[in-house]
């Protein structure tokens, strides 16, 4: 019954992974287009952790993670007799579905290895797979998706090694030296969550300097080659060694520096000491947070997952993304209640949570932007795109026509400013505009992508707006909300949900303006 039910999810977990839905733009700007813009020369957009003068972010863990894919893919490509380059679309939909397999085999692989009792395995297992983040963020191209198989694999290896006190663990040693090096060039948050469990490797180390040395060579070698990359990828001009020596690029000593100042953390948002604690940490495992404060399995995944929290708690940004390799962790050290009712209760809450988030995560969260740029990149006459109250598009998707089309992402702008910027670069109204395709000849066109839930916007789309300009609707996709679009202490509680579910979905609106003749 378990492995029909575990199968089961699997499928579950494809089907979400195979959702276009948008959780945040580091999915993209942190990773893929990163690396898509190196393999497939599409026009692209480095964010400032990229361009900054210390830049924040390594490549060294994208290649493998992202990079090796491409390449393969495009071996394919090129393999099968086509021409050109691939559309962004398919390298989009194969880094999904390799971030499923990645998730499919080493999570669960791990949670496997990780707990020793059959019976409790099978249930952890079914436990993790059953989380709407193993679903929704496990799938998703983040940074914190690979910590959180990193951190677990980290701990499988310390496992295997202290397992093997009687032995020498060359190998596990080597790969755990490459391992924890490529988990901080990753995310320099990754020693939290291996702090204790490393502490059972002293002894070890001490009896077998042989295998000390192992991991030390391999630590060492894969950061000189780590820092050698960035400082390549950074440099404008081809590198020496002077410059290796000299002027290398320290990512994770840029990263460290940066997140240490109160000033730069508070232009992404401060939270209190106890946000992690009292709302990411139950956003993500919901009921299970009871029973990890009721009915604990003490176990080094426990102890991992506890310092990883305690330290992520000291920082004064806290993002609920920045827990997930606490959520495996946490749900595989967590007991079931005893009694059948007690069992029945917590069953159904943990279901019905799932599914709820999932369905809010994994479908609707900014459903409609991937799709929108699609569209896009589709449109011959695209020249101007400006986003309102959504997130930042990837650009990559566009196939290249960013080339020509000017993506401007103002998400916060007041509507009145919105008005005033869309006057300014709106082509003139012509007849063509008035029939059903004609548009499209045209070799510029303005468009303005918003959610339907915008409001403000409802006087100005019927026909003509009262500032001359013209809304023409060319585009809709019903399954997106806008989270970032509550207004409850102007419109209320009931009358928000309304406005933001009721009308869930996204637009496009060509922008056009009456020109005098």
């Amino acid at each position: 019954m378990w492995r029909r039910t575990y199968l089961f999810l699997v499928l579950v977990r494809l089907w979400f992974a195979l959702s276009p839905s948008y959780l945040h733009p580091d999915e993209n700007f942190q990773g893929p287009e990163v690396i898509a813009g190196q393999i497939f020369h599409y026009p692209v957009r480095h964010t400032w952790e990229f361009t900054n003068e210390h830049p924040i972010r390594s490549v060294f863990p994208l290649w493998p993670v992202y990079g090796l894919p491409m390449l393969l893919l495009r071996w394919l490509w090129i393999g099968n007799g086509n021409d050109g380059e691939i559309p962004p679309i398919a390298v989009f939909w194969t880094l999904r579905a390799l971030m499923f397999a990645i998730s499919f085999v080493l999570e669960d692989w791990a949670i496997h290895e990780l707990i020793p009792s059959p019976r409790h395995r099978r249930v952890a297992v079914l436990i993790v797979a059953s989380s709407y983040v193993t679903w929704t963020f496990q799938t998703h191209t983040f940074s914190n998706s690979v910590e959180t198989l990193v951190v677990a694999w980290c701990l499988v290896l310390i496992q295997r090694i202290v397992e093997n006190s009687h032995r020498s663990s060359f190998l596990a040693s080597a790969v755990l030296g490459f391992v924890a090096v490529f988990g901080v060039f990753n995310r320099i948050t990754f020693p939290a969550f291996v702090l204790i469990p490393g502490l059972q490797l002293l002894k070890y180390y001490w009896k077998n300097p042989l295998s000390f040395m192992t991991i030390v060579f391999a630590g060492i070698s894969t950061t000189l080659f780590a820092i050698a990359l960035d400082t390549a990828f950074y440099t404008p001009h081809s590198i020496t060694w002077s410059d290796l020596i000299r002027n290398p690029v320290l990512t994770p000593l840029n990263n460290f520096l940066y997140n240490i100042d109160p000033e730069n953390l508070a232009q992404h948002g401060l939270h209190p000491w106890y946000q992690h604690l009292l709302a990411n940490l139950p956003q993500l495992i919901g009921p299970a947070a009871v029973l990890l404060f009721t009915r604990p399995q003490c176990s080094i995944r426990l102890y991992s997952a506890i310092s990883g929290l305690v330290v992520l708690s000291l920082s004064k940004h806290q993002e609920a993304r920045f827990l997930l390799p606490t959520v495996p962790l946490f749900l595989s050290s967590i007991r079931l209640p005893k009694q059948k009712s007690a069992l029945r209760i917590w069953l159904g809450s943990w279901i019905v949570f799932n599914l709820v988030l999932g369905t809010l995560f994994g479908v609707y969260h900014q459903g409609g932007i991937v799709p929108a740029q699609v569209f896009l990149s589709k449109q011959p006459d695209a020249t101007q795109a400006i986003w309102w109250k959504t997130y930042m598009p990837p650009t990559w998707l566009l196939n290249g026509k960013n080339e020509v089309l000017t993506t401007r992402d103002v998400m916060g702008m007041k509507g009145e400013t919105l008005l005033e910027e869309l006057e300014k670069i709106a082509t003139c109204d012509t007849p063509a505009d008035r029939r059903n395709n004609e548009y499209l000849k045209e070799k510029n066109g303005t468009y303005l992508v918003a959610p339907l839930s915008a409001a403000w916007l409802d006087p100005y789309l019927p026909n003509k707006g009262l500032d001359g300009l013209r809304f023409r609707e060319v585009w809709q996709y019903r399954q997106h909300l806008n989270l970032d679009d509550m207004d409850f202490g102007d419109d209320g509680v009931w009358n928000t949900l309304a406005r933001v579910i009721g009308r869930r979905g996204l637009g496009i609106w060509r922008v056009t303006k009456s020109c005098p003749k």
